[in-house]
């Protein structure tokens, strides 16, 4: 069992506030592809705690052209999106254990009207021109990661202009080993700036602004 009741009655209480429909899509395949099952379930059991959440599923290989148009290059990966607005907010690898959480914050996100963010870094995104991609590395077993993917995909629920993954390092290691992850969470910049532990906002704007430089 993925949720038991007492979880599901929790997050349906939760999904309660929220305000705009959202489309949670799922990008899975039947075979090579550990957790893609689980995953699917798991998308599966979160839309039918919100009549506010539509749910859509495509398999990886025979739906290249979903994949392509959403910029899914992986998989087992979740699209969290506003009903007719990509909010760039992306999942790769399941979001078991603490990232349950990060999960069911970005449906929250999206579905809100007000930003999370404060008043100093809504402005610097609204001035933004150039395109940020965040990749926030994390572990299940991770207590400290989900603010930090929580705060990424706020920021890409505000601007067009940032793109924010979740990637779950023991599901990709050839990414692990790529980007030199020894610790989560550790934030990737547009591939060239590093952010260590679930830093503050300030922080992140600080090292996204040295990305752009």
């Amino acid at each position: 069992m993925l949720l038991n009741d007492d979880v599901k009655i929790e997050v349906r209480e939760t999904f309660k506030d929220l305000k705009d429909k959202i489309k949670l899509i799922a990008f899975t395949q039947k075979i090579e592809c550990h957790y893609c099952e689980e995953n699917r379930k798991l998308a599966q059991v979160i839309s039918e705690l919100s009549d506010r959440i539509q749910l859509e599923i495509y398999d990886f290989q025979q739906d290249k052209e979903m994949a392509e148009k959403y910029g899914i290059d992986k998989i087992p990966a979740l699209v969290v999106m506003g009903e007719d607005r990509d909010d760039h907010i992306r999942f790769f690898g399941m979001p078991g254990g603490y990232e349950f959480t990060s999960l069911i914050e970005a449906v929250r996100t999206v579905s809100g009207s007000q930003s999370a963010l404060s008043e100093e870094t809504r402005k610097y995104l609204d001035g933004l021109d150039t395109d940020i991609h965040l990749q926030v590395f994390v572990t299940p077993t991770c207590p400290y990661c989900p603010p930090a993917v929580i705060l990424a995909h706020q920021m890409a629920q505000y601007s067009d202009h940032v793109r924010a993954d979740m990637v779950e390092s023991i599901e990709f290691p050839h990414l692990a080993n790529r980007y030199n992850i020894q610790g989560v969470p550790r934030t990737v910049i547009n591939e060239t700036e590093y952010l260590e532990g679930a830093a503050p906002e300030a922080a992140l704007i600080e090292k996204i602004k040295k990305a752009l430089e």
